[in-house]
């Protein structure tokens, strides 16, 4: 056992670690262990410690009051009292340092449940980039040389991959993977040991980390097994994410429970239970869904409290049914309907990345386009962008692993400064420079929408409830024409 800090700041990580003395062959498998941290107002919040190699355990911890708090282990192996009936207690200091996350707390969902906002209550206008070989195929040099420049260009978010997948089959850049087996896996701590630093690096750069827990799509993959969320059972995928979750669970997180989920109808179940498996019961950031291109969850996740964010994707193609279902689709017609969460687009077209109809290049106005109208058909709360190059960690001389149609992409040092990436500068200026979470689609705006004739020329339009505040925005820049009433 190590001695645990006797002061933490509002908002930090208190970490405890832990020695067994008794050997488990496989201890996630075997053991499990959660510890109950008591707050000054005498709120109970129970995390899970997670195994780190050897005989060691650890728990990690965000206190979210200040003053006195007390905490007790409680192993499933009582008789292990290395691990069993371990208590302490730590004292909660006001929040230290100048950082989003240490002035601010972590990100949660706001009150209204329509935006991300601090521990706070302060705003977070998610402005996310996709990385999903980032931590896995970067050094820690590189990782750091990604995250100074998206820091720059007013990113605030990074998506990323936390496991072996389709496109980096073979895991991580020293060819480790996240866990061995199928029916009763192997996690590897020294997997997550590496990505720890990197989840950290994101957080000292004031963005918040959004990994990926379960890729599932497999079609059309050389590598479906690599993909855990359509291989693995539903008592390992609980496991893995469970392990994810008390691992990073102290950090400024937001959770994409699946990715590039495809859905159907019948498979909603399978995810309603393991989002339910990983995250009941216990505290976590927001959690998110990422499915394949036009498909909206508001019915089929309903009544999950767990889930904060319904994340879509609209996908790589520039054919005029897609661009209609962005400003016209199911989250512009249904966003309204039944309990209120953060919509997001969490995948639009990546910049550089070719059109699956047309087979051009999508180019910084197309990247503006599908982002603006993102933010703008549902309430706004943010949007995510991707550039070809960047988010496979690619070196530029071939496409990425598992995706041969997408195109050759740039060496991602380069495709960091895309154009259209650049300009996202901008469009993060303009909303945060608003009071951005107010905004509602109000179409009834327009006394003319070019959009009917052509979904390329549709016009997008917000407004507040108060009418205090409108945003429209025209492709290209059209002209606007507004009612006399507005």
């Amino acid at each position: 056992m190590t001695t645990p800090p006797s002061t933490v700041p509002l908002w930090a990580r208190f970490e405890h670690r832990l020695r067994s003395d008794v050997w488990y062959e496989n201890p996630p498998q075997d053991a499990s262990l959660a510890v109950t941290f008591t707050a000054p107002s005498g709120t109970r919040h129970v995390v899970d410690a997670f195994w780190d190699g050897g005989a060691m355990w650890a728990v990690r911890f965000c206190p979210g009051e200040t003053g006195e708090w007390t905490y007790a282990t409680d192993c499933s192996d009582a008789s292990n009292g290395s691990l069993h009936a371990v208590k302490g207690t730590f004292r909660c200091t006001p929040a230290a340092g100048t950082s989003r996350f240490e002035a601010h707390g972590p990100v949660r969902a706001s009150d209204d449940r329509r935006h991300l906002a601090h521990a706070d209550g302060t705003p977070f206008f998610w402005l996310a980039d996709t990385a999903w070989n980032g931590p896995l195929l970067s050094t820690d040099a590189e990782w750091d040389h990604y995250l100074h420049i998206r820091a720059a260009q007013r990113f605030t978010a990074v998506q990323w991959v936390a496991t072996h997948w389709r496109a980096s089959p073979g895991g991580d850049r020293n060819g480790a993977t996240a866990f061995d087996g199928v029916e009763r896996i192997h996690i590897s701590p020294s997997f997550f040991r590496r990505l720890d630093g990197k989840v950290d690096a994101v957080n000292r750069a004031g963005l918040v980390a959004a990994p990926v827990m379960l890729w599932e799509n497999s079609e059309d993959s050389a590598f479906p097994d690599s993909n855990p969320g359509h291989t693995l059972p539903e008592d390992q995928a609980i496991l893995l994410g469970r392990y994810m979750l008390a691992r990073w669970g102290a950090n400024a997180v937001v959770w994409i429970l699946m990715g590039d989920w495809r859905y159907q109808p019948h498979n909603a179940e399978r995810w309603r239970r393991i989002g339910r498996g990983i995250f009941a019961g216990r505290p976590h950031g927001p959690v998110a869904t990422h499915v394949r291109s036009r498909v909206f969850l508001a019915d089929e996740f309903r009544d999950e409290e767990w889930l904060d964010v319904v994340g879509y994707q609209t996908g790589h193609s520039d054919e005029e049914s897609f661009l209609h279902w962005i400003h016209s689709g199911d989250i512009a017609r249904d966003w309204e309907k039944g309990r209120a969460r953060v919509i997001m687009n969490l995948e639009p077209n990546y910049e550089d990345h070719i059109s699956r109809h047309s087979a051009n290049r999508f180019d910084a106005y197309a990247v503006r386009r599908a982002c603006y109208w993102s933010l703008l058909n549902a309430p706004t709360a943010g949007v995510t962008y991707g550039a070809h190059g960047v988010w496979g960690w690619d070196d530029g001389t071939r496409p990425p692993v598992d995706h041969p149609h997408t195109g050759i992409p740039r060496h991602w040092r380069d495709a960091l400064h895309l154009p259209g990436g650049a300009q996202m500068a901008h469009l993060a200026d303009l909303f945060t420079s608003i009071e951005w979470w107010r905004l509602r689609p109000a179409p009834g705006l327009l006394a003319a929408q070019p959009g009917e004739a052509s979904a390329r020329r549709h016009i997008s339009a917000s407004m507040t409830r108060a009418g205090d505040l409108a945003v429209v925005y025209s492709p290209g820049g059209a002209a606007v024409h507004l009612r006399a009433a507005a």
